[in-house]
């Protein structure tokens, strides 16, 4: 596994670890400043809105998990196809699970470091 590959690893690990801990600004220096998110039902969104909506999740518990099915690099960019389980449970509520692929690109930038730059999340929510 080349030294891309597994700083590539590190971002979804981060992302899920941070994510878990409700690390916002751990979460944020995974990103790149022009990222952009598309989920269904909604228009692609970027950095400020994904801010509003993780602070609408305050207190909520989030457990999950991420395997990557394929991992693509193209010089400074590089695609991923991951698979993720998350399941999330708001104070004194029940709990959401959801499921599914998410197409994710990821830039190098100027600093070295692997950032998202762009996230086609496909998770449904699964019932029972």
């Amino acid at each position: 596994m080349s030294d891309d590959e597994k700083a590539i690893r590190s971002v979804v690990e981060g992302w899920m670890k941070a994510s878990r801990r409700g690390d916002l600004a751990a979460i944020l220096d995974l990103m790149t400043d022009d990222v952009v998110f598309m989920v269904p039902g909604r228009e692609p969104f970027g950095k400020e809105a994904f801010v509003a909506a993780f602070k609408g999740l305050d207190g909520v518990k989030m457990e999950g998990s991420s395997e990557i099915a394929e991992l693509k690099l193209l010089g400074d960019w590089a695609f991923i196809r991951n698979h993720i389980d998350i399941t999330a449970t708001p104070p004194g509520g029940s709990a959401i699970r959801r499921s599914g692929y998410t197409l994710t690109l990821l830039r190098r930038e100027a600093d070295g470091r692997w950032r998202l730059a762009r996230d086609a999340n496909l998770l449904a929510t699964l019932s029972g």
